[in-house]
């Protein structure tokens, strides 16, 4: 009987938690949930934003896209209105994509380079563009599209822009970093940048090092980039890492916070005080810098 009630429980359990997870792309209501009908009304009068997940495989294929308790705060913006224009979001799910040397990248003592094909970046970056595309089509007006994304998401959304100038009206990325959890792993506090960044190399091989970095170079280089980046110094991926994006012209950077609270109101995420500062743009606090994002929003619609 005891066996019984245990494995009730393991199984009530996965499937509240599997319930929780958003699989499948689409529009998003304004209470974490899919819209019914998929198919906007005037379009042209709508503010776009494309939301692109964080992924937990580096190149690999993996079942990776959202939760619910982590898409509150995008969700919160739909049906805001800017201008008179109202905000739809999507969400765009494109875990299943790999990288075609994949199994080689993260692999030191395999890898050889240069990479053969494109990786998982390139692929997600590419998806996005067709699908900018295709609501261009459908007659949502590029200069009322902003992609946004987290993670490797905001990582990929910087590149994409960086490259294709004036394709949509601007981005939003959140804590961007795609090249694992340098800050914590290589201690950037205690040897600084330069020195972890040296070790990361000497530790995964230079094949993800210097994609990291060509990548960087090449957002860099970006004569205009009208994206808002939020990163955290207590970020374990790309906390202390991320000063490089003060170079970028047209970049407006916000630090989140310096610890657990903003404007003075706790960070929770699942029920729970955030520990991973990773997550804090899941957080219920962050809804504090809605104004902010709505604001850069606004600026750069004409």
């Amino acid at each position: 009987m005891k066996k019984l009630l245990i494995l009730f429980i393991i199984i009530f359990f996965n499937k509240s938690v599997l319930a929780d997870k958003m699989t499948k792309s689409g529009f998003l209501t304004n209470k974490v949930s899919y819209s019914k009908d998929q198919k906007i009304k005037d379009p042209h009068n709508k503010i776009l934003l494309i939301y692109n997940h964080g992924q937990s495989t580096h190149d690999g294929p993996s079942s990776d896209c959202a939760w619910k308790e982590g898409m509150n705060n995008m969700s919160s913006l739909v049906g805001k209105k800017i201008k008179e224009k109202e905000i739809v979001v999507y969400l765009f799910c494109t875990g299943k994509l790999k990288g075609d040397d994949y199994k080689r990248l993260w692999n030191k003592k395999k890898f050889v380079e240069p990479y053969k094909g494109k990786p998982k970046l390139e692929k997600r970056l590419d998806a996005n563009l067709k699908l900018i595309e295709d609501f261009t089509a459908q007659g949502f007006k590029k200069n009322q599209i902003f992609l946004t994304g987290r993670s490797c998401g905001g990582w990929m959304t910087m590149m994409l822009l960086s490259r294709y100038q004036n394709i949509v009206a601007g981005g939003v990325s959140f804590v961007p970093e795609c090249y694992g959890r340098l800050t914590k792993a290589y201690k950037v506090n205690k040897v600084g940048v330069d020195e972890a960044l040296k070790r990361f190399k000497e530790k995964e091989g230079p094949g993800p090092a210097n994609m990291r970095q060509m990548q960087i170079d090449e957002i860099i280089k970006s004569p205009n980039l009208p994206v808002l980046v939020f990163t955290h110094p207590k970020d374990p991926f790309g906390g202390l890492v991320s000063d490089w994006v003060e170079e970028v012209s047209g970049v407006e950077r916000i630090v989140i916070s310096q610890d657990n609270k903003v404007n003075g109101k706790s960070c929770s995420v699942w029920g729970k005080p955030i520990k991973n500062y990773h997550d804090m743009d899941r957080a219920t606090c962050f809804k504090e810098h809605n104004p902010k994002i709505l604001d850069f929003i606004a600026s750069k619609i004409n």
